[in-house]
C-alpha cells in the first residue's frame, strides 16, 4: 500500500510541477518569432501547405490559439510579446483615444511611447541582458522606444517592404551581430490583407494567397538552412487572429439609430468604441435598441471573460457585433472579411507551429491561450518574465527540457498501477490460502514406563 501511495504521489507531483531544469546549457539559445497576420487556424485543414506541414512534421503544433479580446492586430501582437491581456498592456485597439492627454493612436500614428509603456515586451527584456541583443522586422511596436529601449536592429514599418528583404535582414542580424541577436521577430501582412479583400470563404483567391504564404515559409526554412542557422535556431510561426466572412446582408448602420453628432467613434467594427458627447445613458439606450445582432455594453458591464474593462483607454460604451456582422456609419461595406469579434469564436483563432532544439518533434496539442506564448519564450531564452497573465504549464509539454505528463496519460498509468498492485495482492492471498499450515512443535514427553533414553 505504501508503494502504491508513493507511485500516485510521484505521478501527480509531475502533473503539477513536472519541472526538470537542463543545466547543460552552453551557448545562449536563439529564438525567431514569425507572425503571418490573419492566418486562421482552420486554413491548415482547408488548404494545402506542403512547406508548413513539413515544418510541423519536424516540430510541434498547437492547433488553436485563443487570442485576447478584441481580436485585432495591434492588441494581439502586443499580447504575444508581453503575456498580458489588453486591459493590462494598454494597447486596447487599433485606434485609441486618451481623454486626459487628448492623444490619438492609429495605424498611422503609433510611434509615441506613451501608448506602449504600460508593459515591457520580450525584446526589451532580452535587449537589456548582458551580451545579448534583439532584432525585429516590422513587428508592431519594435520601431518604438519602449521604456527608452528599442531592439539593436529594427526596421521602421512600411508595408511596401518585401518579405524577402525583411527575412534577409533578420538572417543577417542573427548571423553576424555582436553581441549576438538571441531574439528576433518578423511580421508579414498576409494572409490578413487578402482575407479582408476577398473573405476567407473565397476558395479561388485564398488558395492563391495561401500558396504564396506557404512558399514564403519554404523560403524562410531554405535560407536558414543555407546559412547554417537552422539546426540551433528555435522558430515559432503563429498569427494574431483569424478571419470571418462578411456580407452586404449583415450590416449594422448606426446612423439609422442615433444622430452621429451625439457621439464620437474611436474605433469601428466589429468592436466599436463609443465616446458620448452628450448624456451617456441616452446614447447607450439608443444604441442598445439599434440592432439585435449587436451587443452594447457600458464599460463597467463588459463581461469579465473579455478581460477588457480596467484601463482608461477603453471607452465608456463598447459595441460588439455578432460573428460576420459589420458596424458602419452608412450602408457601404468596404471588406468581405474581418476580425475583432468575440475571442471565443473558432474563426478568430490562429495556430502556432514551433521547430528547433527546444521543441519536441511531432508533438501536437489542441489549444493554448495567446498569453501563454510569452512565458514559454522567456523560458527558452532564460529570461525572468515580467508579471503576466500567461501560464507556463500550458506550453511546457512542447519543450524538450521539461518532464511532462498529461492528465489522460496519468490516469492510464495510475489505473494500470492499481490493477497490477491489486493482481499481485490477490495472488499473494491465494498462495497463502493454498500452502499447508505447519502444526506447532511439541516437545517429546517421556512416560514412566519408557526405557531410559540413550544419552550418550
Amino acid at each position: 500500500m505504501c508503494i502504491m501511495k508513493l507511485l500516485i504521489l510521484l505521478l501527480f507531483s509531475g502533473l503539477t510541477t513536472g519541472y526538470r531544469e537542463n543545466s547543460s546549457y552552453s551557448l545562449p539559445p536563439k529564438l525567431l518569432l514569425v507572425s503571418f497576420d490573419g492566418f486562421r487556424a482552420d486554413y491548415l485543414q482547408n488548404y494545402e501547405f506542403p512547406h508548413l506541414q513539413n515544418f510541423i512534421k519536424e516540430g510541434a503544433l498547437i492547433e488553436h490559439v485563443k487570442n485576447v479580446f478584441i481580436t485585432k492586430t495591434f492588441p494581439n501582437h502586443y499580447s504575444i510579446v508581453t503575456g498580458l491581456y489588453e486591459e493590462s498592456h494598454g494597447i486596447v485597439a487599433n485606434s485609441m483615444f486618451d481623454s486626459t492627454t487628448k492623444k490619438h493612436f492609429s495605424d498611422f500614428n503609433d510611434k509615441d511611447p506613451f501608448w506602449w509603456n504600460e508593459a515591457v515586451p520580450i525584446w526589451v527584456t532580452n535587449q537589456l541582458q548582458e551580451n545579448r541583443s534583439s532584432a525585429a522586422a516590422m513587428w508592431p511596436g519594435t520601431d518604438v522606444s519602449i521604456h527608452n529601449t528599442t531592439p539593436s536592429y529594427f526596421m521602421n514599418y512600411s508595408s511596401s517592404v518585401s518579405f524577402e528583404e525583411r527575412l534577409n535582414n533578420i538572417i543577417m542580424w542573427l548571423s553576424n551581430s555582436s553581441p549576438p541577436v538571441t531574439f528576433a521577430a518578423l511580421y508579414w501582412e498576409e494572409p490578413d490583407a487578402s482575407g479582408h479583400k476577398y473573405g476567407p470563404e473565397d476558395k479561388e483567391n485564398m488558395s492563391r494567397v495561401l500558396k504564396g504564404v506557404d512558399d514564403l515559409i519554404g523560403d524562410l526554412v531554405h535560407k536558414l538552412k543555407t546559412v547554417g542557422l537552422w539546426e540551433n535556431l528555435n522558430v515559432i510561426i503563429t498569427s494574431d487572429h483569424g478571419m470571418t466572412q462578411c456580407s452586404e446582408e449583415r450590416v449594422i448602420n448606426l446612423d439609422l439609430c442615433i444622430d452621429h453628432s451625439n457621439y464620437t467613434v474611436i474605433d469601428l467594427t466589429p468592436v466599436a468604441a463609443i465616446l458620448p458627447k452628450t448624456n451617456r445613458t441616452e446614447v447607450y439606450n439608443k444604441l442598445k435598441n439599434c440592432n439585435s445582432h449587436m451587443k452594447v455594453y457600458l464599460k463597467e458591464d463588459i463581461p469579465a471573460k473579455f478581460h477588457y474593462q480596467h484601463n482608461d483607454r477603453i471607452q465608456p460604451i463598447i459595441l460588439v457585433a455578432d460573428e460576420g456582422w459589420t458596424i458602419v456609419l452608412n450602408k457601404s461595406l468596404t471588406k468581405l472579411g474581418d476580425h475583432g469579434y468575440d475571442n471565443s469564436l473558432p474563426s478568430m483563432h490562429p495556430f502556432l507551429a514551433a521547430h528547433g532544439p527546444a521543441f519536441h518533434k511531432g508533438y501536437k496539442q489542441n489549444t493554448i491561450n495567446v498569453v501563454d506564448i510569452y512565458p514559454m519564450m522567456c523560458h527558452i531564452l532564460r529570461l525572468n518574465p515580467h508579471p503576466n497573465n500567461g501560464t507556463f504549464g500550458h506550453t511546457k509539454c512542447m519543450l524538450t527540457d521539461q518532464w511532462c505528463i498529461n492528465l489522460p496519460e496519468a490516469i492510464g498509468i495510475v489505473t494500470g498501477a492499481l490493477l497490477v498492485l491489486t493482481t499481485l495482492t490477490c495472488l499473494i492471498i491465494i498462495l497463502q490460502n493454498k500452502l499447508p499450515v505447519p502444526r506447532p512443535f511439541s516437545r517429546l514427553q517421556l512416560q514412566d514406563e519408557d526405557d531410559d533414553p540413550l544419552i550418550g
